[in-house]
């Protein structure tokens, strides 16, 4: 079987994790730091703050944004329920807007009709690895005086414009989530540049109180920490990524020419001032002699794994239809969900791995 991820762990990682149990300091500590610093260098960000996993992540962002009740956020409804999720923790209403049918990303012609007066922030998702339009975004943001809170939990190590993912707002947020493209099995960060971001967010990870005055509550916070197993195991995944990447990009390169060939295939497009990481491959079923359904089917009797990210947007499902959400209203995001399917593209794979996916489709 040719699974749809496969987490790399590694003789490092399990040394690094051996030596933190030995150490007596497990909870948060000087691993946590430590990989701190590391991802706030690789991201070329002043301030990261370490979590236990990406919605704590996205949750403490919008908190030290400064978004709460009453508040209004505009995001996609083809994405994680984390996403909108986290809106809502903080109270705010989360206001969908459809997605781009070429990147699966915001689509930011379709922004400025749902700002209203209550509007705070613009939570654009770096959806499969790739970065939203990071320009017209901000452009958009500046405009109607907005924040921007990234949502890069897929996008670790993406680039736009030679800017690492993650720095592209006001603030951002990663996951380290065991099928990402580096793995905590359960972590997250938060970057920012914005020193009084990074402290309300750092409070807001360890109840509310402040790291230099313990015991003293500033406001309502959370058990959000990672713990210096789990950053162990981060240290030593950062290190590779930038090979795995490559690999993904090399991998994705391959399926693109072979599978761009097959009318009814549509690869997964990469805007030129992007750099796609890929922590999903997906391709769009359209027009093709089977259905997307068939498809996942046919491949997974020759041995290969998929994954359909996601089979129905946020705002088609019950929790989000109680909002005034229904299906029609965001036509693209639902053309989306009707034709995606993520292909194997991960570190691990073969070149024989690859050319029996597309042989797979060549034999359909």
């Amino acid at each position: 079987m040719i699974p749809i991820s496969k987490p790399y762990i590694g003789p490092e990682e399990m040394d690094a994790v051996m030596e933190v149990m030995k150490s007596g300091m497990i909870a948060q500590g000087p691993k946590v730091r430590q990989f701190e610093e590391s991802i706030a260098n690789y991201c070329r960000a002043k301030h990261a703050i370490a979590v236990n996993s990406g919605t704590a992540a996205l949750h403490a962002s919008l908190y030290a944004a400064g978004i709460g009740p009453g508040d209004e956020v505009i995001t996609v409804p083809f994405t994680f329920a984390a996403t909108a999720n986290s809106v809502i923790m903080q109270n705010a209403k989360p206001i969908f807007c459809d997605i781009e049918e070429k990147t699966f990303n915001i689509d930011p012609g379709q922004v400025e009709k749902h700002i209203t007066k209550k509007t705070k922030a613009i939570l654009p998702v770096d959806l499969y690895g790739q970065a939203y339009d990071v320009d017209a975004i901000r452009e958009i943001a500046a405009k109607h005086s907005l924040k921007i809170i990234e949502d890069a939990c897929q996008a670790i190590g993406a680039e736009y414009r030679g800017r690492r993912a993650g720095t592209f707002g006001d603030i951002g947020a990663f996951s380290f989530y065991a099928t990402k493209n580096i793995a905590t099995a359960e972590g997250g960060m938060i970057v920012t540049d914005n020193a009084e971001y990074a402290e309300q967010a750092r409070r807001f990870r360890h109840h509310g109180q402040s790291e230099q005055t313990r015991y003293e509550y500033f406001d309502l916070g959370y058990n959000y920490r990672m713990t210096d197993i789990q950053a162990a195991i981060g240290i030593e995944q950062l290190k590779r990524l930038e090979d795995w990447v490559k690999k993904r990009i090399g991998n994705a390169r391959f399926l693109t020419e072979k599978l761009s060939k097959i009318e009814g295939i549509i690869p997964p497009a990469v805007k030129p001032q992007c750099r796609h990481v890929f922590h999903q491959y997906t391709i769009r079923i359209k027009g093709f002699k089977l259905s997307r359904d068939e498809v996942t089917s046919s491949l997974k009797q020759k041995g290969i794994g998929t994954g359909v990210y996601y089979p129905k947007p946020l705002h088609m499902h019950p929790f989000y239809a109680k909002m005034g959400y229904k299906e029609g209203m965001f036509p693209v995001s639902e053309q989306a969900s009707r034709e995606v399917v993520s292909l194997p593209v991960h570190a691990s794979l073969s070149q024989d791995d690859l050319s029996a996916i597309a042989a797979a489709f060549e034999e359909m």
